[in-house]
């Protein structure tokens, strides 16, 4: 029998929100935990068909909140990750490593079907980023104590709810140049939120148990090329100009301590390594859920925002007064 309850943590993002839609669409009951109710519950409420959202506030450090809300559940969902450490316990170990434990856990105490876990792409060669180490110490912890378990390890997610394109746009339509770290060579595949949701709806309902799935898009694309293309989409012209390592580390420092930074000193480390498929895992597409959106088209349809005039921008009348 179809598994029909799911637990989903993190709920509340760009992923969260499509994949909301996407289940209770399809007949599944969700309890989404968020730690502010007040803040985001009127967001997810409106996500999904009436009467199939359940919306539970608890911190990831309430373990006795957490564990109620395993009594009804089937399959679990963990969409919770950081891209810099906060204060307070939002640090990468605890977020990444120990949290998903604790899930793992409990999937086991209460012989939930399925635990799906999302992690990301090519963290097994960033020995020397804290956030790639977090994601794989997670990994191993989850496996260790959870078999029914899949990861899930996706390139870059963008969506018109991403922050990504969206601050990059921001960025490039005000700033009059733009650093290229390591020349902008590093490659990445990115993915669009919903092929992201197509492949965890599949892994659900097909009850896919695979250790690691590497979840891509159709294309490769360089982060200068990523650059250019957003240029192109907002119809900007800006120059995009190489830094070298010491002063981009320079740079990085500084940014790290605003609220939320474009990049951080580990993020800078990350960026050395290819975000591409390694080769030694499956990928969506070989589980049968091709990526079928690209990176262009699907831009396009929100780019407009950061164009100057708007969304009728590039549009010419064809209005012929009567004669």
């Amino acid at each position: 029998m179809k598994a029909k309850n799911c637990l989903i943590f993190g709920g509340t993002g760009q992923i969260g929100r499509h994949l909301i839609r996407k289940l209770t669409k399809n007949n599944y009951r969700v309890t989404v935990v968020t730690r502010n109710i007040h803040q985001k519950s009127y967001i997810i409420k409106t996500q999904g068909n009436a009467g199939y959202i359940d919306v539970v506030e608890a911190s990831i450090f309430e373990e006795k909140k957490i564990r109620e809300l395993f009594q009804n559940a089937e399959i679990c969902i963990n969409l919770i990750g950081i891209l810099f450490e906060k204060k307070r316990g939002n640090t990468f170990r605890n977020i990444h490593s120990i949290f998903p434990s604790i899930l793992a856990k409990l999937c086991k105490e209460y012989n939930l079907k399925h635990f799906i876990h999302l992690s990301s792409l090519g963290i097994d060669e960033a020995v020397d980023s804290n956030y790639a180490s977090s994601k794989l110490e997670g990994e191993k912890n989850i496996l260790n104590n959870f078999s029914l378990t899949t990861i899930l390890r996706p390139s870059i997610v963008y969506s018109i709810n991403d922050n990504f394109t969206t601050n990059f746009m921001t960025l490039l339509s005000r700033l009059p140049l733009f650093p290229l770290y390591y020349n902008g060579k590093t490659k990445f595949m990115p993915i669009h939120c919903n092929d992201l949701v197509d492949v965890i709806y599949h892994v659900i309902t097909k009850n896919i148990q695979s250790n690691i799935i590497e979840c891509v898009g159709p294309e490769i694309i360089s982060f200068k090329e990523i650059l250019e293309r957003l240029l192109n989409l907002i119809d900007k012209k800006r120059l995009l100009i190489p830094l070298p390592l010491p002063i981009a580390f320079i740079t990085a420092k500084i940014f790290q301590l605003l609220p939320n930074p474009l990049i951080s000193e580990d993020q800078l480390r990350l960026l050395k390594y290819e975000n591409v498929l390694s080769g030694k895992y499956k990928s969506n597409f070989d589980i049968g859920v091709p990526s079928k959106r690209y990176f262009n088209d699907e831009v396009k349809k929100y780019s407009y925002m950061w164009r100057d005039g708007g969304q009728f921008s590039s549009e010419k009348y064809s209005f012929k007064e009567n004669t």
